[in-house]
């Protein structure tokens, strides 16, 4: 008769166990949902926030910029450690909207994919503007960073982008349409492509024309007739 109460007992606590088990995912289920859904919502939420362009600060209508990406240069880069050699990837990309506004990024990471979309990452946080007038640059400059030496001319309508290396894929994503360029120095694309941002970030916007006032048309009618008093 004991043997029969102890087996009746166990039988009894057995299932206990197994309706905890089951009840607990049930519970977890729709609060993992909805942390999920959450986390969803706010990348999204950030990547709609990062799109946006000149919201009240007098730059146009608000929305999405659409922006093109090209790969500059990758390369990969070996850094001794005290165990051995450390293999990562370096990417440098350019992106821009053919609109004026164009950026470069250079980043390291474990593969090529965290390497480039690290790169674009840093590319969007350093934009510049670009004063385009008539599809061409305003004015002659010549750049000189480090051992890179670029030098860029406007040039007429149709003339299209004479330009070669990287320094064709910045002007391409600038929106520059007419433009003459020569590389003069090293041939090392990354320092030419951080050239040539510099030389585009340092063209001047060009001054308005403007008539002479009634002021300065009366100085210069009444100068001669000063000076021949005076002799």
């Amino acid at each position: 008769m004991p043997e029969e109460k102890q087996q009746q007992v166990i039988t009894d606590k057995a299932p206990a166990p197994v309706a905890e088990a089951k009840v607990k995912p049930v519970s977890n289920a729709p609060a993992a949902e909805a942390r999920n859904k959450a986390q969803a919502a706010a990348g999204e939420r950030k990547r709609n926030f990062k799109g946006k362009r000149g919201v009240g600060r007098g730059r146009g209508e608000g929305g999405q910029e659409e922006f093109e990406q090209k790969m500059l240069d990758i390369a990969r880069v070996t850094r001794v450690m005290a165990g051995g050699k450390r293999m990562r990837f370096r990417a440098c990309v350019a992106i821009g909207n053919k609109k004026g506004r164009v950026a470069m990024g250079l980043a390291k990471g474990a593969d090529v994919t965290g390497a480039v979309t690290k790169a674009v990452n840093q590319a969007k946080k350093e934009f510049i503007d670009i004063p385009i007038t008539n599809e061409t640059i305003p004015h002659a400059i010549y750049q000189k960073l480090g051992a890179a030496k670029i030098l860029l001319k406007p040039a007429k309508k149709g003339r299209g982008i004479i330009a070669g290396g990287v320094v064709r894929i910045i002007l391409e994503l600038s929106g520059v349409k007419n433009v003459v360029s020569k590389i003069l120095g090293t041939g090392n694309k990354v320092n030419n492509a951080k050239c040539a941002i510099e030389a585009l970030k340092n063209l001047k916007k060009p001054e308005p024309k403007r008539g002479k006032t009634e002021k300065e048309k009366t100085v210069l009618t009444t100068m001669p007739e000063v000076e021949a008093k005076g002799k």
